[in-house]
């Protein structure tokens, strides 16, 4: 049985902090990957959060991640905007990206982020999400190591190559956000059965052969199953074109992976549109998407995208977070 002990936001950002610090990231950046793990578990997606913090600790200190790095902003037009991660953490150069991408959006009514040279962005959708709390329509999306392979093929071209798009709300808050690998389940929940010594549905992954398996170290060494078949290839590579060749970044076939230390930097990237939609719809668009909620939600049964994740932040925000204990040992162990 798994050991977990509660531990309060606020406890959860500050190790994560502490931890990155005390493995060479400058403050500047550790901070904002600090927050965004704390956020990561409250939204309960623990695949993303504090069990990621000793892999990253481990890419600083083999330098994998420059944790040191300082992320380089330009404005080639009026409505776009890219950043240079110089190597280092996705969440430092995508902060520095947003404080420029907001305030276009709304002066222009869209513009277009594009970051490169940049590494694992942990969960996009936490990213849109701050986007639609700007009052804009955010739409994210992000190349990743290959894991997926092509209709018909066995070897990986393609990576996992998450999209997220959120939409802004009347309290502050997305009132619709979707968050989703173009796999059937994201690598890192085979990479955390893996770790945990358990078995994965069929489904999740196939063998180097292209054949299914319930092994997650098999699975791994293999590729993950597309969603939807040539459906989910179709949208890995909707996103490799976005994410890595509009941005300049590297594509998952020539990217390092973004678990254990070998391959040096992976450079991958990020592309993020924001979209003030009293530009395009005539100030509808409120009306329109709690239209759109309402059908889903009075609906028996019906689940609305990004619903689950508010009802645990509201939960963790107020009780805290179960986390694993082991985890907490090896993160310990770090600032000792």
């Amino acid at each position: 049985m798994i050991q977990t002990r509660t531990l309060s936001l606020a406890e959860i950002e500050e190790l994560s902090f502490q931890a990155l610090v005390a493995a060479g990231t400058s403050e500047e950046n550790a901070r904002p990957l600090a927050v965004a793990t704390a956020a990561t578990e409250a939204d309960g997606v623990a695949s993303h959060g504090l069990a990621y913090i000793p892999i990253y600790c481990e890419h600083v200190q083999c330098g994998k991640v420059d944790g040191q790095a300082q992320p380089v902003l330009a404005k080639p037009r009026p409505g776009v905007i890219t950043v240079d991660a110089a190597t280092g953490f996705a969440h430092a150069a995508i902060e520095v990206g947003f404080k420029a991408l907001i305030p276009a959006a709304r002066t222009q009514g869209i513009a277009a982020l594009a970051i490169r040279n940049s590494y694992n962005c942990g969960v996009l959708g936490y990213h849109t999400h701050q986007l639609a709390q700007a009052g804009l329509v955010g739409l994210g999306f992000t190349n990743a190591p290959a894991s997926i392979a092509p209709s018909g093929g066995s070897k990986p071209v393609v990576g996992t190559n998450p999209f997220s798009i959120a939409a802004p709300g009347t309290d502050g808050q997305p009132a619709l956000l979707i968050d989703q690998s173009a796999s059937t389940i994201a690598k890192s929940e085979v990479m955390k059965h893996a770790r945990e010594g358990k078995s994965i549905p069929v489904g999740w992954a196939l063998d180097p052969d292209g054949n299914p398996t319930t092994d997650p170290n098999v699975g791994l060494r293999g590729s993950m199953a597309p969603s939807g078949g040539y459906k989910g290839v179709g949208v890995a590579l909707l996103t490799e074109i976005l994410a890595a060749a509009l941005t300049g970044a590297t594509l998952g076939i020539h990217a390092s992976p973004f678990s254990g230390t070998a391959g040096g930097p992976p450079k991958t990237g990020q592309f993020f549109i924001a979209i003030d939609a009293s530009a395009t719809s005539d100030d509808a668009f409120s009306t329109k998407i709690a239209d759109l909620v309402e059908a889903i939600r009075f609906q028996d049964g019906a689940h609305l995208p990004g619903d689950g994740r508010r009802a645990k932040r509201l939960a963790a925000n107020s009780e805290g977070v179960a986390v694993n204990v082991a985890t907490l040992e090896k993160i310990e162990a770090l600032l000792t």
